[in-house]
């Protein structure tokens, strides 16, 4: 009932003098200790899934965390992950908050994250959650399930929508054009590359227009590297992926993505 071992079972139901719904309660609390204790350990080891509605109007991504790729790799642990992510799916949740409280068959979805964690004796948690809602909503996992991509379109395109997908896994880029890159990052870029080029001695003396210029060239680089639509498309070198969607429709666009990876 409760996924916990045998022995832990044995002793619940010895110590609740056969109780059922006791036994349950004192395994449960048994996991809020084994939480408590290992509170400050890493979980940088999981599962990621990321899945869309049957409309493909609406995608959620999530990850379950543990400590070890031993019980990440676990057949177990990967169809406990894909059952909260069928109940996020179902729930419509918009956050990890609205999550945690969602019921299968039940209990809610917190009480189930603790009682695997004390069957396993490892901290696991949801520890990352995206949704996107838009026309199409495509999703990709890479890599063993160590990484989730979700893309939102204007337009239902399901190979194009996997095609960005799987850029946005092997490019990472940080927005998907210019337009749209946070004012912070753009800043920071703009600070870094001023800072390496007023410490160039080859640049000692020149005017502050000229090193502003040049600085203005590093941006425009790093956004052509770092913005989805600029960025050299990873299934043909030789076009943009902004190129590559108006050859499949020119009216196509990528409203927005997500992108999430362990560790």
């Amino acid at each position: 009932m409760t996924g916990a071992g045998m022995m832990d079972c044995r002793k619940a139901l010895t110590e609740t003098d056969g109780d059922m719904e006791a036994a349950v309660d004192w395994l449960r609390k048994k996991g809020q200790k084994v939480a408590a204790l290992r509170g400050d350990r890493d979980a940088k080891e999981g599962v990621i899934l990321a899945r869309t509605t049957a409309d493909n109007k609406t995608g959620i991504a999530l990850c379950i965390s543990c400590e070890t790729d031993f019980v990440s790799k676990n057949a177990d642990f990967v169809a406990f992950a894909q059952t909260i992510l069928d109940a996020a799916i179902g729930a419509n949740v918009k956050s990890v908050d609205e999550l945690n409280q969602v019921e299968i068959n039940g209990v809610k979805v917190a009480d189930l994250v603790n009682d695997k964690l004390a069957s396993i004796g490892e901290k696991i948690g949801v520890t990352k959650f995206e949704r996107i809602d838009a026309e199409f909503v495509a999703s990709y996992i890479h890599g063993a399930n160590r990484m989730g991509v979700l893309v939102g379109m204007n337009a239902a395109q399901s190979e194009a929508g996997k095609d960005v997908a799987m850029q946005i896994a092997a490019m990472n880029p940080v927005a998907v054009d210019p337009a749209s890159v946070p004012a912070e990052v753009v800043e920071r870029e703009r600070s870094i590359v001023i800072d390496q080029i007023q410490n160039d001695p080859k640049m000692a003396g020149k005017p502050q227009e000229m090193i502003a210029k040049i600085a203005e060239g590093k941006l425009n680089a790093f956004f052509k590297e770092s913005t989805l639509l600029a960025q050299a498309f990873v299934k043909d070198g030789g076009q943009s992926v902004g190129d590559y969607l108006k050859s499949v429709d020119k009216d196509l666009k990528v409203l927005s993505f997500k992108r999430i990876a362990l560790g």
